[in-house]
């Protein structure tokens, strides 16, 4: 079996660290768009497009840390090496990445500066197969290569989602998302409207108080975060409109403001899939998807990541040896209208329990529940029930001590149980 595996970030390193070691795989080519791994966790201050005319891949700021602690955040068999700290720096999470790759031998596997074009099914004589068409990004020529399996891994942190905000094109001032942001400078003595209060959006929205005049955070948490925010910090329900430099909340109150700031998250985006892969991204809902991993329409093709809300690595870990044990026959996929009646299944659960269309893939406390599907489905080692618990509260030390949360130490005591040092 030839496997192609886009994108070298950690869930791309991660399957080929798999696919390498197992004996029904005879190649495994890593595609990768930039000039190193890391995916997301490469730092640069450029931003917009880089030198070969492609967008920026990478949203990370200067200041970033880990919002989960790193005892949660190594692969289950690979974890990163203790250390004081529990919430690390970008820059320590790279190089963690480097030598995941290196110690499994996947780094000579990795061909760097192709950028994926094109990805199309075609019948084989004993079964699906799969064009990819790639261009090397140095000497500008295209290939077309044959593989069995296709690993779709180029992330989902990278293509911003503009909200639509009427009045928001025709603002006077200065807007950006947060895929741009770098260093809180740029907003000194400005006053900055932050909409949305996810992560990265809390975490943005306190770091430039330090420089700005005035932040006004608004989101629509059906509980307000318990952290004690700065005095130059308001927090606003969502916005109605923008009218010239004023913003309009839906509690009709009303801000002047220099900057949209948005922290809105990101969309699906997969321009290289042809239509005939028949992948459709509706309201950052991929379909059809079985268990949010299996391409149902034609099931040699997988995609390894796309839940949120999760132990991001070691979910990875979990995706890929479901589906590897899926190619070497230790387990079969259900048939496809079985894997059909299992989405639908799914989709009226969820939106029974309040889920909309755009949270399909946020998993959150639908977490466990997931990782353990994947597990007895396949036979596959289950991840420790302790994962899941410390990501519950570390969640919830974000949204109450924002200031503090990444002071505290973990460390875990074994598959179910852990202790934390707060700050």
């Amino acid at each position: 079996m030839r496997v192609c595996v886009v994108g070298a970030g950690a869930a791309g390193l991660c399957a080929a660290r798999h696919l390498i070691a197992e004996p029904c795989v005879t190649a495994v080519d890593v595609l990768e768009q930039s000039g190193q791994l890391g995916g997301t966790w490469v730092y640069t201050e450029n931003v917009g497009y880089d030198d070969f005319g492609l967008p920026i891949h990478t949203s990370m700021y200067k200041s970033l840390r880990t919002n989960l602690p790193k005892e949660i955040m190594g692969f289950p068999d690979f974890p990163i090496p203790d250390s004081e700290k529990s919430y690390l720096p970008a820059r320590d999470m790279l190089a963690f990445l480097q030598l995941y790759s290196d110690k499994h031998g996947v780094t000579r596997h990795i061909r760097f500066n192709q950028h994926v074009q094109l990805i199309k099914p075609k019948q084989g004589p004993n079964g699906e197969l799969w064009d990819v068409t790639f261009k090397d990004l140095t000497s500008g020529l295209t290939n077309t290569k044959e593989y069995e399996y296709v690993f779709v891994c180029n992330g989902h942190y990278n293509t911003p989602f503009i909200p639509n905000i009427p009045g928001l094109k025709e603002f006077k001032g200065d807007v950006m998302h947060s895929h741009d942001y770098r260093v809180p400078d740029i907003f000194s003595n400005k006053r900055v409207l932050v909409v949305g209060a996810g992560p990265s959006g809390m975490d943005i929205a306190y770091e430039i108080t330090s420089v700005t005049r005035k932040v006004i955070l608004s989101h629509h948490l059906k509980e307000q975060p318990r952290t004690v925010f700065p005095d130059n910090l308001v927090q606003k329900p969502d916005v109605d409109r923008l009218e010239g430099n004023t913003a309009i909340f839906q509690d009709g109150s009303q801000e002047e403001v220099d900057v949209v700031f948005l922290s809105t998250g990101y969309i699906y985006n997969f321009p290289f899939l042809h239509p005939s892969c028949d992948i459709v991204v509706d309201d950052n809902c991929v379909e059809p998807l079985y268990k949010h991993l299996v391409n149902i329409a034609h099931p040699t093709m997988c995609f390894i990541g796309v839940p949120y809300y999760v132990c991001a690595y070691s979910m990875f870990d979990l995706q890929v040896r479901y589906y590897v044990r899926s190619m070497n026959g230790t387990f079969e996929l259900p048939t496809r209208e079985e894997m059909t009646a299992h989405l639908e299944e799914e989709k009226r659960d969820r939106a029974a329990r309040g889920f909309t269309k755009r949270q399909t893939h946020m998993m959150g406390p639908d977490q466990a529940g997931y990782y353990e599907s994947l597990s007895s489905e396949s036979g596959a080692a289950p991840l420790p029930a302790v994962f899941t618990a410390v990501h519950n509260d570390s969640s919830q030390r974000f949204l109450d001590h924002l200031a503090s949360f990444r002071n505290d130490v973990y460390k875990l005591i074994d598959a179910d149980n852990f202790v934390c040092y707060r700050a």
